[in-house]
């Protein structure tokens, strides 16, 4: 039953991990895509203007 005890771990972490990915691949594109894309260009927009308004005062 050692082996047992000393494989469990990984297989739960494999599981997990491999949730995760198929949890992220289902979350890129479709409905979700547009609104990923307006609030990694809001935070660039924001980033840009923080970046330039030191400069030009």
């Amino acid at each position: 039953m050692d082996y047992v005890s000393a494989l469990l771990p990984p297989v739960v972490m494999a599981i997990f991990f491999i949730a995760l990915v198929v949890t992220i691949v289902k979350s890129q594109g479709g409905s979700n895509k547009g609104k990923e894309d307006a609030a990694v260009d809001g935070a660039l927009a924001r980033a840009e203007a923080a970046r330039q308004k030191p400069a030009s005062s």
